[in-house]
């Protein structure tokens, strides 16, 4: 296919990014299928003359560096990086440990960081590119408990994928922030989620309805991940493609009520905002 392309996608071993490549694939890309395990990975995705699998830790930058030279070895390019791995640390902010934290940081924020960074030579060469990061619609909204460390990952992605859209665009490069309501990926699953401890008795009479109500998610996601895989794909080929995609009914309202909070707090405080200048301005 004239169009044709090769993806390079980090958590491709199961759930939204094994789709993700699969969708791909279908459409006649090339794909380079990254994850922690590459034998995981061929499992998921089979074999193919287009499909490339590597081992990639995003946590650690050697990872990333070798993973993107095996690429340019057996397609000399990348077209679109797709930073997908994520894990999910949940519990009230004071239960997390720091250690908690850091590792949610680590595999959500600085992960992406590290692949991008590894990408990001090639692509100016190129003079082209497209990066999508994978956000949620809790980078964008989260008033709930239980998701402090997973918001302050995905919001530090918003910011830093912003700032980076600004920088590369010189170079052809182009980028997108997805954020997805909730599907039915393995996000929920055991291996993809770890719960803080319980250790603060005044979270106890909360705590209990909050556990059951977050596993009893698992499977019961309204989104469907594969159509969001082909929407990806779809929105890949759009010149130029979209800045930010809201994937899910759910995650547009979600932000249609951001939208509305900040536009009342704004106005709420408007005088006094506005007369903080210096007086002789």
């Amino acid at each position: 296919m004239s169009n044709k392309k090769v993806w390079f996608i980090t958590g491709a071993g199961r759930g939204m990014g094994a789709d993700f490549a699969k969708a791909a694939l279908a459409a006649g890309h090339a794909v380079v299928a990254t994850g922690r395990n590459s034998d995981a990975v061929s499992k998921a995705l089979g074999h193919s003359d287009g499909l490339l699998t590597v081992t990639l830790d995003v946590t650690r930058p050697t990872d990333a560096e070798a993973a993107v030279r095996a690429a340019i070895d057996r397609f000399g390019r990348i077209d679109v990086l797709v930073n997908n791995a994520a894990s999910f640390y949940a519990g009230y902010f004071e239960e997390l440990t720091p250690e908690q934290f850091e590792r949610q940081l680590s595999v959500s924020l600085i992960g992406p960081m590290n692949v991008t960074r590894a990408v990001l030579p090639v692509m100016r060469k190129q003079r082209s590119g497209h990066i999508i990061s994978i956000s949620s619609s809790a980078g964008l909204a989260a008033g709930f408990d239980f998701v402090s460390a997973y918001a302050a990952s995905k919001f530090g992605l918003e910011g830093w994928m912003e700032s980076l859209h600004a920088e590369v665009a010189p170079f052809g490069i182009t980028t997108t922030v997805v954020n997805p309501g909730f599907f039915r990926t393995e996000l929920l699953t055991e291996q993809s989620t770890n719960y803080a401890a319980p250790s603060i008795a005044d979270y106890d009479e909360r705590r209990g309805p909050l556990l059951e109500y977050w596993k009893s998610q698992n499977g019961q996601q309204s989104g469907d991940p594969a159509k969001l895989a082909k929407a990806l794909i779809t929105i890949a080929s759009w010149e130029p493609p979209p800045r930010r995609f809201i994937a899910g009914a759910d995650a547009i309202a979600t932000t249609e009520q951001k939208v509305a909070d900040l536009k009342a707090q704004t106005d709420a405080n408007r005088t006094l905002s506005t007369s903080l200048a210096f007086d002789d301005q």
